[in-house]
């Protein structure tokens, strides 16, 4: 394992921070937990709530299987142990937002026990400072709802859509040791939740969310206490948590406190963590097995149903690009570090390789770098994403098969691709339209070429006395009287005999 050299410098010395994250995610299904309510987003309030949900008295619960499957093949996903036997448990404490008086969760026996996931703090090689974070256990739960504290000036509301939303509940362990491992690990985690489809991982909806442990120590010592910072939507703001509530640990021993264990808010406004309630130990909960639930018991047909469904995961995706694509080992990284992103990239090869008379590596190695430099370049700059891009991935191929074969110089893609952005049009439709192909006409080259050396006779003069580096100027005059349509090649060439004559 790769140690962390991240220290928190105060006034007695170094102090190392331990982290462990404990992920809420939110299970992709059309259904809730223990309901046939429906989950979408934004919907109005208490317009997704089942009688189960608002815990009418007589309604029993059962489970989604559809939820218990996706989590399995989460927890296959991270190479952790699949629980054949598993039990719901009661969690109980009073909420306004939770109608039942207790949560149903899975305390003592959880769907999914021991797991790892590897991550990388160098882009350029992932490679090459690899650390493993160990998985303590996945289980799933219910959510509870939502107080609406901003809709009246007295009184809060509730909304009970969120209650009964299945969760996987995704607990590491202490493995992480800085704020970068700690984005590192959340978002390699997100990663491979969108790759299996098990939660669409949008933080910013609260269909993810992390409660992040933090504690400090003199380097070697004895764990500390402990705080929780809940409900943290962000990686950048999982990471300054971190950060934050491990300073103001360090100031508080320095200062001869002591640190309580305790529940915390971050606040992004503030860039502070403030105290919430004491950290409640598991008995104060009064767990015990739920009665109305039986035991999940999975049959080997049903585990090896959900390991078929698994796709290529992003570590495997990565090696593969760069061992039989031969892309390098960054572009690889950051093509594969997003599903949406890999799949559209997948697309636009196809196509390329399709269309294309080329070796699939050139063709992959052209549309990568396109990809990662030229659409993404534009949709930063349009303020959209591939969900929205202008450009398809057949559009993408075509433009780039029309480069390749030589019908667009580089220029000319470049304007040919605006023009795609501006129109929504395809590459070769732009190109008849517009009169946009390269030429390698020689004798129409020729003579501009004839044209530019009469109207610069003293930089041809200084040319051939031996100041060689003008040969870029009668290129860009050259290109530049032609339009860009001129192919470089044939310019260069014909340039050479005409400046040696």
């Amino acid at each position: 394992m790769i140690e962390s050299t991240y220290r928190i410098q105060g006034e007695t010395g170094e102090w190392e921070v331990v982290i462990g994250l404990e992920v809420h995610a939110q299970v992709t299904s059309n259904a809730k937990l223990f309901s046939g309510a429906a989950t979408s987003f934004g919907a109005e309030p208490n317009s997704q709530v089942s009688l189960i949900d608002a815990a009418m008295p007589g309604m029993l619960p059962t489970p989604n299987l559809e939820c218990i499957r996706q989590a399995v093949r989460t927890g296959m996903a991270i190479g952790a142990v699949i629980n054949k036997w598993s039990r719901f448990d009661r969690k109980n404490y009073f909420y306004a937002d939770l109608p039942q008086g207790y949560q149903i969760s899975q305390l003592f026996h959880p769907l999914v026990g021991e797991g790892q996931i590897d991550i990388s703090l160098d882009d350029k090689d992932p490679e090459a400072n690899v650390k493993t974070i160990g998985i303590e256990r996945i289980h799933v739960e219910q959510d509870a709802g939502k107080l609406m504290h901003d809709q009246h000036p007295t009184r809060s509301y509730v909304d009970l859509n969120r209650a009964g939303v299945a969760l996987m509940e995704i607990v590491s362990k202490p493995d992480m040791r800085s704020p970068q491992e700690a984005g590192a690990y959340l978002s390699k985690l997100r990663a491979i939740l969108r790759y299996v489809g098990s939660c669409d991982g949008n933080m910013d909806q609260g269909s993810m969310r992390a409660d992040v442990n933090v504690s400090v120590r003199k380097p070697g010592a004895e764990f500390g206490t402990r705080t929780e910072t809940k409900n943290v939507n962000s990686v950048r703001f999982v990471m300054q948590t971190v950060e934050i509530e491990a300073r103001r640990q360090v100031e508080v021993i320095e200062a001869g406190g002591k640190i309580v264990q305790e529940t915390r808010l971050f606040d992004p406004d503030k860039g502070e963590t403030r105290s919430m309630r004491s950290k409640e130990d598991a008995h104060d909960y009064r767990y015990f097995p739920d009665p109305d639930l039986l035991p999940l018991e999975l049959d080997d047909a049903f585990l090896e149903e959900c390991r078929a469904s698994l796709p290529e995961l992003p570590d495997a995706k990565r090696r593969r690009y760069e061992q039989e694509l031969g892309l390098s080992a960054y572009n690889a990284a950051t093509l594969t570090a997003d599903a949406d992103t890999a799949r559209w990239f997948e697309a636009l090869l196809a196509e390329g390789a399709r269309i294309q008379k080329k070796g699939e590596n050139e063709v992959a190695r052209a549309s990568a770098n396109w990809l990662l430099s030229d659409l993404y370049g534009a949709l930063n700059r349009l303020n959209k994403d591939l969900d929205t891009s202008p450009v398809s991935p057949e559009q993408g191929a075509e433009l780039l098969a029309l480069a390749a074969d030589g019908t667009l110089s580089g220029p000319l893609a470049k304007q040919v691709f605006e023009i795609m952005l501006e129109t929504g049009d395809a590459a070769g439709k732009i190109v008849e339209e517009r009169g946009l192909k390269q030429t390698s006409d020689t004798g129409a080259i020729e003579a501009v070429i004839a044209e530019i050396l009469a109207k610069n006779p003293g930089q041809l003069e200084q040319y051939r006395g031996g100041k060689e580096a003008l040969f870029g100027f009668f290129v860009g005059q050259t290109m530049k009287a032609m339009a860009g349509k001129a192919n470089p090649a044939v310019v260069n060439e014909l340039l050479k005999k005409a400046l040696a004559g």
